[in-house]
């Protein structure tokens, strides 16, 4: 393996790993060398996790697709959120993701697919087969200039390296001690909105499908109970698990006085128009307009004239929104699902309304972390995934706060807990700054 020679220049080499985070690209086939058949793909590709296929044809195009999951010729259909096609287009790679509803391949004996549309090395001869399916919006001539014939078609093994050097010094300084897990909680425990005509903080969480939205809810009513708890539904799936609108307020143990804000809980967006929240849904949401409990339908968002028919006073708006991001795929975020938060900021922010960013899943991110929570702040991969989140969102550094939600725990645990409650201090910060701006215009109003 070590002999093959790859065909990818180094600058887009590089292009395709800042796609990927910080991965290392392992040369696994090269068809001109191994053939191009299924069997030798097979033979030199399958239980390799990760991977990578870049196909080359004679017009000079480059382009080919990524999958997370094994092929292990199972014969079973596929899924995989992470899957998305690319070709460079002058010199900036440009990414598809599957399509919602859709397989992202399926896993055969034949040549490697891609949602059963896009089929390199097809019967097994140097040529890119597209069936016409639907599960990737692609246009084959910006794609690959309408030549199916391949001068070249490799597949890289993808392995996550992620540098976990160590900072000399913390980039954040956090107390990791039971004292002051205790006077966290005894903020929130006190705390009151800073007008009197708001009786509890509304913080909408708002992210993709699978970020971490509910588990955040699940994560923050566990510390409070005492408990590890699951009210909020949460796990992994490529669509939505929330389909209503929910409002969890949270109590001071089971019998103990509701605390002085809410969490408020969306459908998870989504790349498609026409799937997953939508953002007129998201509008009047913060405007205060929707209801708990109400369901969502990515077809037909919430009317007008229901809003009309229900004023909505500061009460029922939304005081701070906090946006809720992957750690293992800020580098995998589409174009598309960019400008859906950009397009979602621009109205955050032309309300007014304080904003935040919560990045979860720090320990899938970084096997520093993994080992010791408290190594966040000194793990030089987690800063670096930050200022991205930073840089992607348009937010500052000190806006960005990494978390870790309880997931595989059965037990409470303290760095946990101390990450978690540190987040919504600054929420409860955050929706008081908002509180106290428009407080005089809401007084002019009296």
């Amino acid at each position: 393996m070590d002999s093959l020679t790859s065909n990818l220049h180094e600058e887009k080499r590089q292009q395709l790993c800042a796609l990927l985070g910080n991965v290392k690209l392992s040369l696994l086939y090269k068809a001109s060398v191994h053939g191009y058949n299924a069997s030798a793909f097979h033979q030199r590709c399958d239980s390799q996790g990760p991977t990578l296929l870049v196909a080359y044809n004679s017009s000079g195009y480059i382009f080919g697709g990524y999958t997370s999951v094994d092929y292990a010729q199972t014969g079973q259909h596929i899924a995989d959120e992470d899957i998305f096609l690319f070709s460079f287009q002058g010199k900036i790679p440009v990414c598809i993701k599957l399509n919602s509803g859709h397989n992202a391949r399926l896993d055969d004996s034949g040549v490697p697919n891609f949602g059963q549309q896009l089929y390199f090395c097809y019967n097994n001869q140097p040529v890119v087969l597209n069936q016409g399916n639907n599960a990737f919006t692609i246009i084959t001539l910006s794609m690959y200039g309408n030549d199916a014939q391949l001068s070249e078609c490799e597949v890289y093994k993808v392995k996550q390296v992620p540098d976990v050097r160590a900072e000399e010094k913390p980039w954040r300084n956090v107390q990791w001690t039971t004292e002051r897990r205790g006077e966290l909680m005894e903020f929130i425990k006190n705390h009151e909105p800073l007008m009197t005509s708001v009786s509890r903080i509304r913080i909408l969480m708002i992210g993709p499908v699978g970020a971490g939205k509910s588990s955040f809810f699940n994560s923050i009513n566990s510390i409070f109970m005492g408990h590890v708890t699951s009210k909020a539904m949460a796990g992994s799936t490529n669509t939505s698990l929330t389909t209503q609108f929910r409002t969890y307020p949270i109590k001071d143990g089971r019998e103990g006085k509701p605390l002085s804000f809410v969490l408020c809980d969306t459908m998870g967006l989504e790349e498609q128009s026409g799937a997953g929240l939508d953002i007129e849904d998201i509008s009047s949401i913060l405007q205060g307009h929707i209801s708990d409990r109400y369901k969502f339908n990515p077809v037909a968002p919430f009317q007008s004239e229901q809003k009309a028919s229900k004023p909505a006073s500061l009460q029922d708006k939304i005081h701070c929104v906090v946006f809720v991001i992957d750690a293992t795929k800020v580098s995998l975020m589409s174009n598309k699902l960019e400008e859906k938060l950009s397009a979602i900021r621009k109205k955050v922010n032309s309300l007014g309304i304080t904003q935040i960013v919560l990045m979860t899943k720090v320990d899938e991110a970084c096997p520093l972390v993994e080992k010791d929570l408290q190594c966040l702040y000194i793990s030089s991969y987690i800063k670096t995934k930050v200022q991205e989140v930073s840089s992607r969102l348009g937010v500052p550094v000190s806006c960005v706060l990494p978390v870790k939600n309880y997931s595989q725990e059965l037990e409470l645990n303290l760095n946990c807990d101390v990450l978690l409650l540190t987040a919504l201090q600054q929420m409860l910060r955050f929706a008081d700054d908002y509180l106290d701006d428009v407080s005089p215009i809401q007084d002019n109003h009296l």
